[in-house]
């Protein structure tokens, strides 16, 4: 069951990279059907298709929070994390600096999974660590970790 599920578009990805997607991949069209430079509209194409990809693991992040586990997943869910509710000692939430960057980033005594904005929720861990879950809706996903961390007590 889950208690609690979001996914956070991250916008500005979604609108450069997609933007940029579709100008390599039109350039690489154009250059093709030409028949003019067939290396050059290959290359156009490779990166249009790298964006692509890029794109599909990248825009949004979705968490999901059930008794059993603190899921957090990018894009199409090829790349996740999943954090076992019994490893969470307690959660907060925080403010990301704007060098901590989106993405997934190793920042100082943990890691930081984000796509959009600074707002996130930091989970502690059992080893000391800490693990932060960027996100639009910082109260709402705070308030059904602490009911999982509070179900499992």
């Amino acid at each position: 069951m889950q208690d609690y599920e979001h996914t956070q578009a991250g916008w500005l990805i979604r609108i450069w990279v997609g933007l940029w997607a579709v100008i390599f991949g039109g350039a690489a069209i154009f250059v093709l059907s030409t028949g003019y430079e067939r290396s050059a509209g290959l290359v156009f194409l490779a990166i249009g298709a790298i964006l692509a990809l890029l794109l599909a693991l990248f825009h949004g992040l979705t968490v999901r929070v059930s008794v059993e586990r603190v899921l957090v997943s990018f894009g199409v869910g090829l790349i996740k994390k999943s954090i076992p509710v019994e490893r969470i000692q307690g959660a907060a939430a925080v403010r990301n600096r704007w060098y901590h960057g989106w993405g997934i980033r190793r920042i100082w005594g943990g890691w930081l999974f984000n796509v959009s904005g600074f707002d996130a929720v930091e989970l502690q861990l059992e080893n000391g660590r800490f693990f932060r879950v960027g996100t639009d809706e910082p109260r709402e996903l705070l308030a059904a970790v602490e009911r999982v961390l509070e179900a499992r007590r």
